[in-house]
């Protein structure tokens, strides 16, 4: 009898006929997996295999819109979810209504955050890193099922820890190998990534929190390993490493098969070349393999970037990791075809040209004057991006001073100081690539000022350890600025630990001390003058945490919740730090 391994977790969900969804399952041996649903849907898919496991994405068609429908688990007939004796209530799909937007539209709900460093505490009475955000808003849900469920749970990267990996996994991989011998504790190989994605996912409460919320996911450093791809110096040093290429290839190949398939409609993964090769041979491995190869070698091979919408919500996800282009003088965060296509899937819907603003009020593409009445294809834009647009600024203008100094600027010795101090110091955010840094800025701005603009357009993040609202000031850009209510929300970690040199550092970051510091180092840099600027509207809060955007016709509601340890005994709950609106 063939047995669940992992999942089920609940993936995409269509919001075009509200009709279908897909769940996703690793079994323990090859099988037939199907979906049952209470009011008759269902779907069933063959496992497929890579490196010895045994996996299946089950496309559930059906579905009554507008409806919510419990669900089972069968592998070769034998129901294997929900597990026996289960606390928890039935994992279920839930369906939006498609075309009910006007009058009263339905809200969109989405939940995010970054970080989850999975590592079950050694003390189950005590988290030495405080209770974990996802399971503390799993309980919350499990007890009061009326209580506002997110419709989408966006994980903004750090999903696993590859190169910090806990006892409970230390001691299990110096069953496999000689950890005197690098990488020594970190992960080395598939199987291997495979026990992190264990560790994660089979958290009780975590898992059934991912059976019944859809979510969307993108790696960050951490996937891979601290500070993936930092410069083209990094990326040399790494693959002269000689257990880094089974390790890239590795962490590529377990995100396609844990993570990235999943965000795909069924219609992309029909479409998909690589998911066609790996589902009709007997062994996937070595074509995932080749895959990952070509994907490491060239940033422009793949697209991991991807696009949703959900209804007048349209999330466009961001891989800000794998698409860089590392060769000094030529660095950028996107490649120009991956920018090409957020610049295209933001301004698609919109009315007017679909152009992008130049360098002036006359650049080319400049968005025309304000079209009172037009209404575009969507109300909310969501940028996914794991690193922040927006930084505390002294962070922001060290990350600019160093770009300019390691290219070059201030000669040859500062350039290799800047390295090290790149290298050392993590500084490797959009504003450490200047151009791509203007590159959004020009986009957001002309998304904003298109007529039919989105009312809101917010900037969402992760990986930096504490939680923060920023606003740009538009009031110096050179040409029209947008309509757009625009904001960068970052939030995180999920679950990680929040050093006090963390909570000092990005303080000093936001304060009227670290902007005035910042100008020194810019200065010293020689770097241009920039048109935008922006300042805190929101926080910094550290701890454990999650913010959910409220969308509703052409309103905004953002909440940040704190996990928080019960005072009274009863494990956590979650506490508001913030609740703010806003509308376009």
């Amino acid at each position: 009898m063939a047995g669940l391994r992992l999942g089920p977790l609940l993936r995409h969900v269509d919001w075009e006929t509200g009709t279908g969804a897909t769940v996703w399952v690793e079994a323990d041996r090859p099988c037939e997996a199907e979906v049952r649903c209470a009011d008759g849907a269902g779907g069933t898919a063959r496992t497929w295999r890579i490196a010895g496991h045994h996996y299946a994405l089950i496309p559930v068609a059906g579905l009554r819109p507008g409806r919510e429908t419990a669900y089972r688990v069968l592998l070769d007939g034998e129901q294997v979810w929900p597990l026996p004796d289960s606390p928890f209530p039935d994992s279920t799909i839930r369906t939006p209504a498609p075309g009910t937007d006007s009058p009263g539209p339905a809200p969109v709900r989405v939940a995010f955050g970054s970080c989850r460093w999975a590592a079950p505490p050694s003390d189950a009475s005590h988290d030495p890193v405080g209770p974990d955000a996802l399971d503390t808003l799993a309980q919350a849900l499990a007890r009061a099922p009326e209580l506002p469920r997110p419709d989408v749970l966006v994980l903004l990267g750090d999903q696993v820890y590859a190169d910090e990996t806990s006892a409970e996994t230390r001691a299990w991989l110096a069953e496999r190998r000689d950890l005197s011998e690098p990488p020594g504790e970190q992960v080395a190989d598939y199987e291997e990534y495979t026990r992190l994605y264990y560790e994660s996912w089979l958290d009780p409460e975590v898992r059934w929190l991912l059976s019944t919320v859809p979510s969307c996911m993108i790696f960050d450093d951490h996937d891979v390993i601290d500070d993936w791809n930092t410069s083209e110096a990094w990326q040399r040093r790494m693959r002269a490493t000689p257990w880094w290429r089974e390790r890239i290839l590795s962490g590529l190949m377990s995100y396609w098969v844990h993570q990235h398939l999943g965000n795909l409609s069924p219609a992309e993964l029909a479409a998909d070349p690589l998911y066609a090769e790996v589902r009709a041979a007997e062994d996937g491995t070595e074509a995932l393999r080749e895959f990952a190869a070509r994907a490491d070698a060239d940033p422009a091979y793949t697209r991991w970037s991807y696009r949703r919408d959900f209804g007048r919500t349209r999330l466009l996800m961001v891989d800000t990791r794998a698409a860089r282009v590392l060769e000094e003088g030529r660095r950028a965060m996107l490649t120009d075809k991956e920018l090409i296509w957020v610049r295209e899937q933001a301004m698609d819907g919109l009315g007017g040209a679909s152009g992008f603003p130049g360098p002036g009020p006359e650049g080319p593409g400049a968005p025309g004057p304000e079209e009172p009445g037009v209404r575009g294809g969507y109300d909310h834009l969501l940028l996914g991006t794991s690193l922040p647009w927006l930084l505390p600024h002294f962070v922001h203008d060290v990350e600019t001073w160093n770009a300019s100094v390691c290219g070059g600027r201030r000669g040859g010795r500062w350039a290799r100081i800047g390295e090290d101090l790149r290298q050392r110091g993590d500084l490797e955010h959009w504003a450490a690539f200047p151009e791509s840094f203007d590159a959004l800025t020009d986009t957001i701005a002309a998304v904003g000022g298109a007529p039919g603009a989105p009312a809101t357009i917010n900037v969402l993040s992760g990986d930096v350890h504490h939680a923060y609202v920023a606003t740009p000031d538009w009031s110096r850009w050179p040409s029209r600025p947008p309509r757009s209510q625009v904001r960068q929300l970052t939030c995180s970690p999920v679950h990680n630990s929040i050093y006090a040199s963390i909570r000092l550092g990005f303080r000093f970051g936001w304060s009227a001390a670290g902007r005035a510091l910042g100008r020194v180092f810019k200065r010293h840099g020689r770097v241009p003058h920039s048109h935008l600027s922006w300042h805190k509207t929101g926080g910094p809060w550290f701890g454990n945490q999650l913010m959910t955007l409220t969308l509703q016709g052409r309103s905004a509601h953002l909440r940040l919740d704190q996990a928080q340890s019960d005072p009274a005994g009863g494990g956590a709950r979650l506490v508001a730090a913030l609740e703010t609106d806003w509308t376009g």
